[in-house]
């Protein structure tokens, strides 16, 4: 067991003996009987997506469980991961824009993340989707929005859809544009094709007004690739960090949610050949 008490967090990873089958223990009450966690914590934590099990000792098989009476088999491992401070997190609801059955749009807003963890799955947007149509449809992650942005995101409800629209993602065949708010008067329209981790990175930045009394820019952003942190590296190696970015803008501004917003996305649908084009404001 990995514990940190003064934080209440908690690691453990408990085969499962033959003992356990013989008196017919439930995972919740192995956990109970390990974790010194009364039985509603535990049930919580599991609905949350903070307890897995594998069905050998390969970490590669481990899936969440939510039931606490799965079913247990010997030579299975079963894994906590507590952390309140993960599991009390509850960020706002992501917003349906358009429902397209085989796959849906939605306004993700700041705090969402794309992935879940090993610590809990709960404030992910696939979850967050699968709590919005009762857990009648799958959710399937079709490209990234960092945790910190917000705006336009797509999730697919199958894994044919999720390849397809993933593929139009990597052969840039989704136009994806995002308005963000820099500190300064941005005057000059630019492309930046600063390379990102060795990998090619291409952003057309221009101005869509400044606001004079505050001495800020909002920007239209569109990018050809998808690198991680890419608008946020391009804008602030021109000197325009994005307000309110930790990682690379200014310290002054730490208190303020990330200004940047996915705002418009245009693609050829995979399944209908429609060209789809979804929208928000701010």
């Amino acid at each position: 067991m990995n514990s940190d008490p003064k934080n209440n967090i908690i690691e453990l990873h408990i085969d499962i003996t033959q003992d356990h089958i013989d008196q017919k223990l439930s995972a919740l009450e192995i956990l109970v009987n390990q974790s010194q966690l009364s039985k509603q914590k535990l049930k919580d934590a599991m609905s949350k997506g903070a307890v897995w099990l594998s069905r050998t000792h390969d970490s590669t098989t481990a899936k969440p469980i939510r039931r606490k009476n799965v079913k247990l088999a010997l030579a299975n491992q079963l894994h906590l991961y507590y952390n309140p401070s993960v599991l009390q997190y509850s960020p706002d609801s992501p917003i349906l824009i358009s429902d397209e059955k085989d796959y849906s749009v939605w306004d993700k807003p700041y705090g969402v993340w794309s992935h879940g963890t090993k610590w809990g799955d709960h404030s992910s947007i696939g979850r967050l989707v699968e709590k919005h149509f009762d857990y009648a449809r799958q959710s399937y992650l079709v490209h990234r929005l960092d945790r910190a942005a917000n705006g336009l995101i797509i999730i697919a409800h199958n894994k044919k859809v999720a390849r397809l629209l993933s593929d139009r993602f990597a052969d840039r065949q989704v136009d994806k544009v995002y308005q963000a708010r820099v500190q300064g008067h941005f005057q000059f329209e630019q492309t930046i094709d600063q390379a990102i981790d060795d990998k090619t990175a291409i952003s057309h930045v221009s101005l869509i007004y400044y606001d004079e009394s505050q001495n800020q820019s909002m920007l239209k952003v569109q990018i050809e690739t998808g690198r991680k942190h890419q608008i946020r590296k391009h804008l602030a190696s021109v000197g325009f960090p994005i307000i309110g970015d930790r990682l690379y803008g200014n310290g002054k501004e730490q208190d303020l949610d990330l200004q940047l917003t996915a705002f418009e996305l245009r693609f050829v649908c995979p399944i209908t050949k429609e060209r789809k084009h979804y929208q928000i404001t701010r």
